[in-house]
């Protein structure tokens, strides 16, 4: 039997949905819960397992109590082992003490689901002497140790447990989510997990625009055409990232960097929505979406922009999103990705999209 370490950290994600940019902190997970969000973190979990049915009886899991792991895996036919802690109340230490468990029970891989937050707290319990791979389910996940959704981590997990794959250093990095959330961003390398690697199916660390005057100009074309192509009685749903956010300084609406705003004849209508609220105001209305792929890494969905869920796509369909990026972040993207947390979805929004990439200047880009 090959063993796979299995932790989640039930609150990732939380707070994506409702705007909060994030779970660290106290009382955030909380606050996430006042304001209608609901965890999520043990469904991507769930996924995750369900991709291991044709070895289910050559792999045995070793995982934590309740929402920890163990919520994960009724009816899913897997063997699995719980290790002792707490079933309710658990903290990034919780997280730590079950991955010095893991490495102390011998498991060939460690498997967490959650974000960067996470992904540090892996680091510090078992630094690289296990290797380990993220399963995502926060809301930024910067780093470089995530796979690219939870089907292809189950792939990954797989093919390096029968030594199909080698291992790499992933960069981990987080954010000041207190910054963020007051739109600075603060970025911090802390330190590098070994974790399986396959190209197609584990992602990059995130690159930051760069900010030349060539993007800069780049950046204000780009936005240039998007006022002029904005329609009255249209709701756009600007997305986070200062690339979009060109299309609110041209407008001269005070708008959020790193949050979701909503235009409609051209002035703000909402600031830093969360999906509730965008949802809400696009009912029964003609709506838009504008993002920008998240650089070296290529999502326009599911990282850091979780307010505009699966449920808003959707409402809209995938005809009525706009992708815009500058030629330089392009170019160093080898495709776009989404990862909404719902496989179907994700399967349908997949194919081809037209990206923006200079007034009125378009690239076809495949969506994987």
């Amino acid at each position: 039997m090959k063993r796979v370490g299995f932790l989640v950290n039930p609150i990732a994600g939380m707070g994506g949905s409702v705007g909060l940019k994030g779970t660290d902190g106290p009382g955030t997970a909380r606050k996430a819960a006042l304001l209608g969000a609901k965890p999520q973190a043990i469904e991507r979990g769930r996924l995750f397992l369900k991709g291991f049915s044709a070895v289910r009886t050559a792999v045995e899991f070793v995982t934590c109590p309740a929402g920890m792991g163990e919520d994960a895996f009724p009816g899913l036919g897997l063997s699995y082992t719980v290790l002792p802690g707490k079933a309710s109340g658990t903290t990034s230490e919780d997280t730590k003490q079950a991955a010095r468990a893991m490495e102390v029970a011998g498991v060939a891989v460690i498997a967490f689901c959650g974000g960067d937050g996470t992904a540090r707290d892996v680091l510090d319990a078992v630094d690289g002497r296990v290797p380990a791979l993220g399963v995502p389910a926060g809301v930024k996940m910067q780093s470089g140790v995530f796979s690219v959704n939870q089907e292809a981590a189950a792939d990954v997990v797989i093919k390096f447990l029968w030594d199909e794959l080698p291992l790499k250093e992933g960069e981990v990095a987080d954010v000041d989510e207190d910054a963020f959330r007051e739109g600075r961003v603060s970025s911090k390398l802390y330190g590098y997990l070994n974790l399986p690697y396959e190209p197609e199916s584990t992602q990059g660390m995130k690159a930051a625009t760069p900010l030349t005057d060539e993007a800069g100009e780049n950046q204000k074309a780009l936005a240039k055409w998007a006022v002029e192509s904005m329609e009255d009685g249209i709701i756009y749903i600007i997305g986070p990232g200062s690339t979009v956010k060109a299309i609110n300084t041209l407008l001269g609406i005070d708008g959020s960097l790193l949050g979701v705003d909503l235009v409609l004849d051209k002035k703000l209508l909402l600031k830093d929505a969360g999906e509730k609220e965008i949802l809400g105001a696009i009912a029964g209305k003609r709506a838009q979406v504008i993002v920008s792929p998240i650089g070296n890494q290529g999502f326009i969905f599911g990282r850091g922009n979780q307010q505009i869920s699966g449920r808003v796509l959707a409402e809209l369909g995938k005809e009525r999103v706009l992708v815009i990026s500058t030629r330089g972040k392009l170019n160093g993207i080898d495709a776009l990705r989404v990862d909404t947390g719902d496989p179907l979805l994700d399967r349908e929004l997949r194919g081809s999209a037209k990206v923006l990439v200079d007034y009125n200047i378009f690239r076809v880009k495949k969506i994987r």
